[in-house]
């Protein structure tokens, strides 16, 4: 099996080599370098490999849950956890903190999403960071 996968990773690598020589020159116009076959063709072979990784990667963490029942609580927490600050992130979000010109554009709801995706965003730094200082902290002053 290690060996068939080998093989199609340097053929796919070969084919994209391949693609990569036919794509057209920066002189051609944008539109028709977007109806370009080998272009298309690069992208059929990105949105392959890429759906082929998030089978794989869903199917082994799948696998790997239901063999250790740990890993299915920790998991659950993790999930709810995340929840918890998805809808923190909802609530925080005003939808109304954009000047008008901005909002001639769009609608209040989509400005409260983006809002709360910047919220998540700034939730889950401070606590990547905390979890990565306050260790550091605890470890200087306890020698």
């Amino acid at each position: 099996m290690h060996k068939i996968l080998k093989i199609v990773l340097i053929v796919v690598g070969l084919i994209g080599a391949a693609l990569w020589f036919m794509l057209p020159g920066k002189d051609v116009p944008v539109a028709e370098a977007a109806e370009n076959g080998a272009m298309g063709a690069m992208f059929l072979i990105t949105y392959l490999l890429l759906g082929a990784a998030v089978v794989f990667s869903l199917i082994f963490t799948i696998k790997n849950l239901l063999s250790n029942p740990q890993g299915i609580k920790k998991a659950l927490f993790v999930i709810g956890g995340f929840l918890l600050v998805v809808i923190v992130s909802y609530v925080l979000a005003s939808g109304t903190d954009v000047d008008d010109k901005a909002m001639a554009m769009s609608d209040e709801s989509t400005v409260k999403k983006i809002g709360m995706g910047l919220n998540i965003f700034y939730i889950l730094t401070i606590i990547a960071v905390g979890s990565l200082v306050i260790p550091a902290v605890k470890k200087m002053f306890s020698k």
